[in-house]
């Protein structure tokens, strides 16, 4: 059953059939080298020959883009190499529960092909989460469908039990969304991503309040997500979440509401979901120096101006706001690193004015009034927009597409970070 997790988490985009091979191979090969009296070399020898038949061109393993690069290597650097690939985070968990009718028959009908399928789809679902929080959320799934599924009041079991999974659901919600980011984007971005959320939800509070907030968020990931620990995501979410609560409660109402309730995990969720909010009258944006920028403190300046970029545009997409991040550390690189970078920071300056203020401005009302409307009146007025703004000559209906599907799929709070990063 940890195979089947572990190789699912790993090549999340391999099919039922490519991971059952896979894990078949792994479990023979523990049953065979890790028995009383097994040769000193099986395991080694094993290993080398499951390297080669994931390299041969009619490997019946699940396929990965990485694969080639590692297959170029000999002896253990490519054994390594082949252990240590994984698939980036996907788009958006794609299990969906059945009913518990629908449970109970697949269940009856072929126990142990059901747990196996069933321990593919979630892991491979949520393969971002920690392995200890998958292994404890799928066994006591497989727990309930086992003894409701044989209770003389099934539907009261169900209810019951799904009511006390219900921390480590949220847990293996929360954690998958938590390392999906933390893989894609890193320590620093993950931070800067978690400071613009909250910006965005509570605009009032100062850069010097939520930045250390922002920071142990990255610190729960940086220790968690890829931790053995049983309790490390539970015990230090809790913690991160009561930190959250203690600090800003009494500064907004809509945390306040989130922090009363008696299970932290269910807070910690409140807090995830909770829209941005609405637009608040703040001074003037005051851009860093150029000075400033390439001084010692030259990132805590980029990440403070962004932080106030995100508090004044409530309704940018985190992809908006990550792109955003990403181009400034880029420019911060040339600029500073220039013969003269005054100069070089004084003609980005007119370029930013002239594209990125307009370019934000359209990405926060695309977004703004995508949360605002009804999808159907959202889409009429997005083509009446288009309609007024855009040259005859322009392909309308494919712009149409193009942006309410962009609305449809990033303007969201847990929305697929690569592929929005890849729509901007």
């Amino acid at each position: 059953a940890r195979t089947i997790i572990d190789t699912s988490r790993k090549y999340s985009n391999g099919t039922f059939q490519e991971i059952g091979h896979l894990v078949r191979e792994i479990v023979s090969l523990a049953e065979t080298c890790c028995a009383d009296g097994a040769d000193p070399s099986c395991y080694d020898a094993g290993s080398t020959a499951l390297s080669e038949k994931s390299c041969a061109a009619d490997s019946p393993f699940p396929a990965h883009p990485g694969a080639a690069r590692c297959c170029g290597q000999q002896g253990l650097e490519r054994k390594l190499c082949l252990a240590a690939l994984r698939h980036p985070p996907q788009p958006l968990p794609r299990f969906l529960q059945p009913s518990d009718s629908e449970l109970c028959h697949a269940f009856r009908l072929e126990p142990r092909e059901f747990a196996d399928r069933f321990l593919y789809e979630y892991a491979s679902s949520y393969s971002q989460a920690p392995l200890p929080v998958l292994l404890a959320s799928t066994t006591t799934f497989l727990s309930m469908v086992s003894t409701c599924c044989i209770s003389p009041t099934p539907t009261a079991c169900f209810l019951k039990e799904k009511l006390e999974r219900k921390t480590l659901s949220l847990l293996t919600l929360t954690s998958n969304r938590i390392c999906s980011r933390f893989s894609a984007y890193g320590k620093d971005k993950a931070s800067f991503s978690s400071l613009a959320s909250l910006a965005q939800k509570i605009p009032t509070a100062s850069f010097e309040e939520l930045l250390p907030l922002a920071e142990d968020a990255a610190e729960v990931a940086c220790q968690c997500c890829d931790s053995m620990a049983e309790d490390c995501m539970q015990k230090k979410l809790l913690e991160h979440t009561a930190r959250v609560c203690s600090a800003l409660s009494a500064r907004d109402g809509r945390f306040a509401a989130c922090c009363q309730g008696k299970n932290l995990m269910e807070n910690h969720f409140c807090i995830l979901a909770m829209p941005p909010a609405p637009a608040t009258r703040l001074p003037e944006l005051s851009e860093p120096t150029n000075k400033e920028l390439c001084a010692k403190e030259g990132a805590l300046h980029t990440t403070r101006f962004l932080f106030e970029v995100a508090r004044r545009h409530p309704s940018l997409p985190e992809a908006v706001l990550a792109k955003l991040y990403d181009t400034s550390g880029k420019l911060r690189r040339e600029c500073c690193s220039s013969k003269d970078p005054s100069a070089c920071w004084d003609s980005k300056r007119q370029r930013i004015a002239a594209e990125l203020i307009p370019f934000l401005a359209k990405a926060e009302q695309l977004c703004g009034e995508f949360h605002k409307l009804p999808f159907l009146e959202f889409k009429k007025r997005l083509r009446d927009s288009l309609a007024q703004s855009e040259p005859s000559s322009a392909p309308l209906e494919q712009l149409l597409e193009q942006r309410a599907s962009f609305a449809s799929s990033c303007c969201l709070p847990d929305a697929p970070l690569l592929l929005c990063a890849s729509k901007v």
